[in-house]
């Protein structure tokens, strides 16, 4: 993959090294301490501190590489979220010509999506319905489910800020063709993202975690 050259510097809080890969990256988090630092220009100060993440079952982790469509990626980022029936992952993804996507992980199931429409009012998550339908591009979107999640915890790279993160709305949409999206109502106004369901053989992945047994 072809990346921004990574811009070094060191943890305020406890002098590790810190490494950005993309220029575009705002918040990480330190790999020694757990701090979660947010980069100003060519500074970077500490913002909170990060609980360690319980085990997961996932086998994608930061640095895991595969394919999309027609480009390679690799995964710079994790977001955690918990809700009434367990957690679900938001790996932040770079993918070869310079863009982002952002993987999904749930119960084995993936799914990557990519921001569409912004700027686009779009309606908030929680003033939807089962059944109800939403138009992005050509396509035509089912909601399939609603979701109130609480917002976890964060390692790697991303490319905002997450200070301000707590309860948020997320809606599920299919197109029925193995299409999907998901209507984040983390910020306001609320952010579309679309894709598709991908198998762990389609991502032809590299790099990931692996488990006794397999």
């Amino acid at each position: 993959m072809t990346a921004s050259p990574p811009h070094s510097t060191a943890c305020p809080n406890c002098g590790a090294p810190i490494r950005f890969r993309w220029a575009q990256a705002v918040q990480t988090t330190c790999d020694f301490c757990r701090s979660v630092l947010v980069r100003r220009d060519l500074d970077l100060e500490k913002i909170g501190q990060q609980a360690e993440f319980p085990v997961t079952g996932s086998p994608i982790q930061l640095g895991m590489e595969g394919r999309w469509r027609d480009q390679t990626f690799l995964v710079v980022g994790r977001l955690t979220y918990a809700w009434a029936r367990g957690r679900w992952n938001e790996w932040y993804c770079r993918l070869s010509d310079g863009s982002s996507a952002w993987l999904s992980d749930a119960q084995l199931e993936y799914a990557m999506t990519r921001e569409v429409a912004p700027g686009r009012a779009l309606p908030h998550p929680a003033t939807l319905k089962v059944g109800d339908t939403l138009d992005a591009g050509q396509q035509r979107y089912v909601v399939t489910g609603l979701t109130q999640a609480e917002y976890v915890g964060t390692e790697g790279e991303l490319p905002f800020t997450t200070g301000e993160r707590e309860l948020c709305w997320f809606a599920d949409l299919s197109s029925g063709d193995n299409g999907f999206a998901t209507l984040d109502g983390s910020e306001s106004p609320s952010l579309l993202f679309v894709g598709e369901y991908l198998s762990w053989r389609e991502m032809q992945p590299s790099g990931y975690r692996e488990f006794a047994g397999w």
